[in-house]
């Protein structure tokens, strides 16, 4: 160790948290965060201050960026010239500031994430708005720090007149905080703040009537107004944001058109994540992207399907990709050189907090130079009356020294006054000169009053601010590019989605689609049906459902899980396509499939799922009851909805109000009706009790209703397209787990059973056959017999076919068609044929 050096121990765990903590904070004050004042960092007010120093206005020749960035690194901001450059560039860049504060020229990047060029190729000046941030700067208005090198003088803050902060925002990622505040419109925000010092008890509320919401550089729509109030209220908030899109007809085909994209979103990233998505098949019914964006502006041209819903596209679109985006608001400002969270009230209470420093300190300056102006002038006048003894005493005088010396004798006056008059040159001896020196002085003595004045009055103080901000309005305001959609956030994406009737149908092979049910026309009874769907070899339609877009589906596979949707995400068909497979819609797994499904209504409403619950019945007779809270928390890979015992499977899956009556009926005849009340509730776990007593090991159970109502009747269907419709009041109420009574005379001719459902005159009947052909049917048409009667023929099935799946629909009065109509179908068709088929009654 050389000679006079000594070790000092020191404990390395309190060396680590002083040295991290002085790190930290040096990050805080001096590199990430903006000053409330100003709204700037230290790198953009010090690249704002070195084009001051170095004279490029904004009226001026733009200059090299590399000529700038040198002298800002070389006086102020020793961190590398790619930090100097970076926020340079973002300055002049138009979709990243609302108000520009550098007008560059040359390649400044795109929207599309492409680079500036170097700084040796672009030039910069300043923008117009720049000069206001930076004008007073020289009259004292603000404190100065020594630079890096105690060398020069740096501004600590500039004077501005733009409330910087919350017209462009600010993001910047410190240690232990970060801040991300948005943009706003100048105009709003000067009204503002107006309104504010006119009452400075204003609340946030209030000051919302005049700042709306935040206004960003790429327009675009604001989704919502709660996070908005929130951000403005607290100081953290999430604005969700949506591009500007609308629905255009290019060479025959609907496309959507993007005119405005959320901000902060890159343009190409977005189109090319777009466009995986669909080619994965994610995103359904769009054909082609294309940017057709120039220099007029920015369009994104999504050219649908033809099969394709404008509206549900764009929906698809705002879920998945970045054309729906969320701005976190997080208002952290320096105050005081302190980290502060700050709502709408406070930055403008800090900005014009500082606005009334600098014109107190404006004011004094000027008053200052006044008076010191005003003190040689009256040296300068008496000098004037005086003049020939003046002359005089400087003749006689050996030097300059000597001459003021003899002034501040004869005539009383000051060193500065004297020095003054030695100075004065000889045309200031002419009588208009004269003149002039008085008239100076007696407008300097007003201005000087003036300004003690202002000095006096805190209200003539906020009057000039007033005045100031509502010239910067006139200069700078415009109108505000992003505009609000106040019910938003407040409403889902299914408000934007029509809330129709839909028949979902599955197929044997795990194939679902989701068809507009107008697309099925009434039928005459006996017909052969339209084609419903183009099933693959084998596969044929197993099951078919009605719902509407808005509600919720659980879907209950044979092993007893139970999987969530909302019904308008379920991909949509034409009546003859095959639909999607629902292994690529829900983790099933390969070996599962989906027997029963429930719509219901809003899931999060807990009086509703509290007073509604889950029945269901299994192949071998088996019933639980469960209530439809215990389902209301879905998730992705499923959830238990019922224990399913060896040799079984699930078979269906009702929803009920508690007080229902069951009805199970049998392959080989036979029904039972129960009250609901006879099962108690269970958990997701349990694997239920016995609900009816099968006859043989061939027989089980083809089917549940649950009736809470006497006015509906039964239908039940057999497998060769006979029905019946019989009143509920001729199924006796028996105790669950007997073996039933006899609910059709299954015969040769009509087949064993396969559907039963509860129908109404109300209702319409869909029919559909393993070989996929559909028919439509008024439930009206269907006279009420006997329970124990063959019924009559519904469909005609050829004799290699039979009927899979029954479902009933609402009958929609628009809808009903006339024999014309259906005589118009025979003719088109081909494929409806003649409906007077005999009833055969045959009692028992």
């Amino acid at each position: 160790m050389a000679e006079g050096e000594r070790l000092i121990p020191i404990n390395i765990e309190d060396e680590m948290k002083s040295a991290y903590i002085d790190y930290s904070m040096s990050v805080i004050v001096s590199r990430a965060l903006p000053d409330v004042r100003d709204g700037m960092k230290p790198v953009h007010r010090r690249v704002l201050f070195g084009m001051h120093e170095l004279g490029i206005r904004a009226t001026g020749a733009h200059k090299k960026s590399a000529r700038i960035v040198g002298e800002v690194l070389g006086k102020y901001h020793p961190h590398g010239d790619t930090s100097v450059y970076d926020a340079m560039v973002r300055m002049a860049q138009e979709w990243s500031l609302r108000y520009m504060l550098i007008d560059g020229q040359g390649n400044f990047g795109s929207v599309d994430g492409d680079s500036p060029a170097a700084m040796r190729y672009t030039e910069a000046r300043m923008q117009k708005i720049s000069e206001d941030m930076l004008a007073d700067i020289d009259k004292d208005t603000v404190d100065h720090q020594l630079n890096f090198d105690d060398t020069l003088n740096e501004p600590t803050v500039l004077p501005t007149r733009i409330p910087g902060l919350l017209i462009n925002g600010a993001s910047g990622i410190a240690v232990g905080m970060a801040t991300n505040m948005p943009p706003h419109n100048l105009t709003e925000v000067v009204n503002g703040i107006i309104a504010y010092i006119d009452d400075n008890d204003i609340d946030v509320d209030g000051l919302m009537q005049y700042i709306k919401a935040p206004d960003f550089p790429t327009g675009g729509i604001i989704y919502g107004y709660e996070g908005v109030r929130e951000a403005f209220k607290t100081g953290r908030g999430r604005v969700v944001m949506r591009a500007k899109a609308s629905f255009e007809v290019v060479n025959g085909r609907e496309c959507i058109i993007v005119t405005e994209i959320p901000y902060q979103v890159n343009k190409a990233e977005m189109i090319k994540k777009t466009a995986d998505l669909v080619n994965e098949k994610k995103i359904e019914g769009i054909s082609n992207i294309r940017d057709e964006s120039d220099r007029k502006g920015m369009r994104i041209v999504y050219i649908l399907k033809r099969d394709a819903i404008p509206n549900i596209v764009l929906n698809t679109l705002y879920k998945y990709t970045a054309l729906q985006s969320s701005f976190s608001v997080n208002n952290i400002a320096l105050v005081n050189g302190r980290p502060q969270m700050l709502n709408l009230k406070d930055l403008i209470h800090y900005f014009v907090e500082h606005r009334h420093e600098v014109v107190v300190r404006r004011t004094e300056y000027l008053l200052r130079k006044a008076e010191e102006r005003a003190h040689i002038l009256e040296g300068l006048i008496i000098a004037s009356d005086n003049i020939d003894e003046v002359i005089r005493l400087i003749r006689a005088s050996s030097n300059a020294d000597e001459a003021r010396q003899k002034l501040i004798e004869a005539f009383s006056l000051s060193e500065i006054q004297a020095k003054a008059i030695v100075e004065m040159r000889l045309r200031q001896l002419t009588g208009l000169e004269q003149d002039k020196l008085r008239t100076e002085y007696e407008e300097l003595m007003k201005t000087i009053e003036d300004y003690k004045e202002i000095l006096a009055s805190f209200e003539r103080r906020m009057e000039i601010i007033k005045d100031e901000l509502a010239e910067v309005r006139s200069k700078y305001g415009d109108e505000r590019r992003s505009t609000i959609e106040y019910a938003g956030g407040d409403v889902s994406i299914t408000d934007l989605i029509a809330d129709e009737q839909v028949v979902i149908t599955i197929s044997h092979a795990g194939y679902i689609k989701r068809t507009s049910l107008t697309e099925y026309k009434t039928q005459a009874r006996g017909g052969v049906g339209q084609k419903a769907s183009a099933t693959r070899n084998e596969d044929f339609l197993e099951h078919l459902f009605v719902g509407t877009n808005h509600q919720y589906m659980l879907f209950f596979t044979q092993k007893g899980k139970c999987f969530w949707m909302r019904v308008f995400e379920i991909p949509e068909g034409t009546r003859t396509s095959k639909g999607r497979a629902i292994q690529n819609l829900i983790n099933i797994e390969p070996d599962d499939s989906v027997k029963a499904f429930i719509n219901t209504q809003d899931l999060k409403d807990e009086e509703y799922i509290n007073s509604h619950y889950v029945i269901m019945a299994t192949k071998k007779g088996q019933v639980k009851k469960t209530s439809l809270e215990q389902y209301s928390r879905p998730r992705t890979n499923g959830i238990n909805a019922i224990t399913i015992r060896e040799d079984d499977e699930l078979l269906e899956a009702k929803l009920t109000t508690g007080d229902s009556q069951v009805m199970l009926a049998v392959r080989s005849g036979k029904a039972i009706r129960f009250e609901e009340e006879k099962t108690r509730p269970m958990g997701r776990n349990a694997s239920g009790v016995r609900g009816i007593t099968l006859a043989n090991e061939k027989d089980e159970v083809i089917g549940m209703i649950a009736v809470n109502d006497a006015q509906s009747d039964v239908l039940v269907v057999s497998e060769n397209g006979y029905g019946k419709r019989s009143s509920i009041e001729d199924y006796r109420v028996t105790n669950r787990g007997g073996k039933g009574v006899k609910t059709i005379n299954v015969t040769e001719k009509t087949g064993k059973l396969v559907a039963i459902k509860n129908v109404t005159d109300d209702d319409d009947l869909m029919i559909i056959n393993k070989s996929g052909i559909a028919i439509r049917m008024a439930v009206s048409t269907l006279r009420v017999m006997g329970r124990a009667t063959q019924g009559v023929r519904l469909i005609k099935v050829r004799e290699d076919d039979a009927i899979a799946a029954v479902a009933k629909a609402m009958k929609d009065e628009e809808e009903a068609v006339l024999d014309q109509e259906i005589e118009n179908d025979i003719e088109n068709n081909g494929t409806i044929l003649d409906s007077n088929d005999e009833e055969t009654e045959n009692n028992e």
